[in-house]
């Protein structure tokens, strides 16, 4: 009898022993039920990271394994330092630049060691050669200074590239000890930059990181296959980058090109206003004394535009600077749909003074029409209604539309003019038609060659002109009016235009400014630099004393002071001429 219930404790206990310790070991032999709580949330990004192993297997398109070099990449806008062939008026020749149509713009890129194209260019060979060691030994030297900084930074890549990748189920614990790795690193770097400003604490989580680092490294020795998920991963951001830049800059050029809605609005009151006055109150004064007949006594400016605003900037710079203002008299020539708004804003609104403004409607030159074909942009692939109004073809018909005027001064109505100009009408021709500042030197913003704007590969254009003359730009340009009519520029521009109209490939690029190139070809000269001050529009690297010493600031560019896309730190200048007390402007929501 005491065997029997001996016997029975035994097997009691046994199945006690049993019921305890079996689903131990049962789930220890699983290998997946021990996670911690907290791997589950880790758990989509582990199958985000299944997806790209899934496309790597169903062809995806892996990157080139070269090791590619670092190269400078040309933003939209500048900010600082040496200049590349991104013109703002006319379009660049390049790579991803259908988008970009400058005439004088430019992208601004850093040297190697931070210094500026420009810089270096005012610098003497044995000067450049000691500041560029003493350069490089600072740029090592903080280099090493740097040492820990980029190790950590290598590090967290490292720790997220792991928790990325598929770890071992059974190794949940790594998870969880990498992610409070990550978060202890982080938070003992800040925004630490300097080796000489992490504390003692920062260095113990470097080492407790890279102690972590080896334990995933044990754990997943599959290298090569974390070296194509990694390229593959490097290959789509690169490709995003790409593709948003591309984006970027089709949205500023967009931007560049569209009217704003206070300036539409304004040029609509403007309208609006002068219709209502009675039709013997919209006759313009005239005096055909002083708008016709040319005199040594007065300084005739030319303007075309169809932007009232920016008009009445140039105007109004030009004669608060002018010394004599009684002998200024502007030409401005606009078309049908805005003469209403400039005659109603100049001659009613907001009268020159002393000064002369005759207002010129294009589509009341009958001559255009019947001695010459109407200038049109069909040698070019441009959509872009800047470089498509016929506007900015008339400059080449000047002879003709002033045929008594000897002498006359174009500004482009994105200029500001900041000391008076009159001396300009003393200038020493030398025989020239055209007087320009021109954009010859390497480390001008707006520099490059013909051959950047020019189809030189056309035989015509190979036979007639070649690409060593010195480039220029419009915006500031002095002509002679007697000597084009000499040399009957115009006609030479007409057949120039008719030439090369209809070729399969372009000879030029969008804009006038490659036939002014052409045009003028020779008969350019070089006015100072004082003149002319460029590149407001797309280079924020212009030195603030060379603006402030500019008799003349030009806007070129897409970035325009009336768009919000303008340089804010250039606005200033444009906006001190600018009337924004006005009932119209406030009406307008311009400010």
């Amino acid at each position: 009898m005491k065997q029997f219930r001996r016997r029975t404790r035994i097997c009691i206990l046994s199945l006690l022993f049993l019921s305890v310790f079996a689903p131990i070991l049962l789930l220890y032999e699983s290998k997946g039920f021990i996670e911690d709580l907290s791997s589950f949330k880790g758990r989509r990004d582990l199958l985000k990271l299944n997806l790209v192993k899934q496309e790597e297997d169903e062809g995806f398109r892996e990157p080139i394994l070269n090791v590619y070099k670092d190269v400078n990449v040309d933003p939209l806008v500048s900010f600082g330092s040496q200049d590349v062939d991104n013109k703002s008026d006319e379009p660049i020749i390049g790579k991803n630049t259908d988008f970009i149509e400058q005439n004088e713009g430019d992208s601004d890129v850093k040297g190697n060691n931070g210094q500026s194209q420009e810089e270096k260019m005012l610098l003497s060979p044995g000067r450049k050669g000691e500041i560029g060691r003493a350069t490089l030994e600072h740029d090592q030297g903080r280099r090493a200074m740097d040492k820990k900084i980029k190790e950590m930074k290598d590090q967290l890549i490292r720790a997220k590239a792991y928790l990325t990748f598929a770890i071992p189920a059974n190794n949940a614990h790594l998870i969880k000890e990498l992610r409070l790795r990550i978060k202890e690193l982080e938070r003992a770097m800040g925004d630490v930059t300097k080796d000489s400003d992490l504390s003692k604490r920062a260095v113990q989580r470097m080492r407790a990181m890279e102690v972590s680092l080896q334990k995933a490294g044990r754990i997943y020795p599959d290298c090569c296959g974390m070296v194509k998920k990694l390229r593959a991963m490097t290959n789509n951001a690169e490709e995003m980058v790409r593709v948003q830049k591309e984006q970027e800059t089709f949205l500023i050029q967009l931007a560049g090109r569209t009217t704003p809605k206070g300036l539409h609005c304004l040029s609509m009151r403007l309208t609006a206003e002068y219709f209502a006055l009675k039709p013997e109150e919209r006759e313009l004064p005239s005096n055909p004394d002083v708008l016709v007949h040319d005199s040594t006594d007065l300084y005739h400016f030319a303007v075309f535009s169809d932007n009232v605003l920016a008009s009445a900037v140039v105007v109004a710079s030009t004669i608060s600077t002018a010394k004599e203002p009684g002998k200024i008299v502007f030409h401005v020539v606009t078309d049908s749909l805005n003469f209403a708004a400039f005659s109603m804003w100049f001659l009613f609104l907001h009268p020159p003074g002393k000064a002369t403004v005759q207002i010129h409607n294009m589509d009341n030159f009958d001559w255009l029409s019947t001695k010459y074909n109407p200038p049109n942009t069909q040698g070019h692939e441009s959509q872009d209604p800047r470089y498509t109004c016929a506007l900015n073809h008339l400059r080449f018909y000047l002879p003709h539309i002033f045929p008594t005027l000897n002498k006359i001064l174009l500004l482009d109505h994105d200029v500001v003019v900041q000391k008076d100009l009159t001396s300009l009408w003393r200038v020493n021709m030398m025989g020239k038609v055209n007087g320009a500042v021109n954009t010859c030197q390497g480390h001008d913003p707006a520099f490059r060659r013909m051959d950047l704007l020019i189809n030189f590969s056309d035989p015509i254009v190979a036979t007639t002109f070649t690409n060593q003359p010195c480039t220029w730009g419009f915006g500031v340009n002095l002509f002679d009016m007697r000597e084009w009519r000499k040399r009957n520029l115009t006609t030479l521009y007409n057949k120039y235009l008719q030439l090369f109209q209809g070729k399969k490939r372009p000879i030029w690029k969008a804009g006038s400014l490659p036939l002014g190139w052409l045009t003028f070809y020779n008969q350019t000269m070089d006015l100072e630099r004082k003149w002319h001050v460029h590149g407001l529009g797309y280079h924020s690297g212009i030195k603030q004393e060379d603006i402030e010493q500019a008799a003349i600031i030009h806007y070129d560019g897409v970035m325009k002071p009336w768009l919000d896309i303008g340089i804010e730190k250039y606005k200033i200048y444009w906006r001190k001429h600018v009337k924004y007390d006005h009932p119209y402007l406030q009406q307008c929501n311009i400010a």
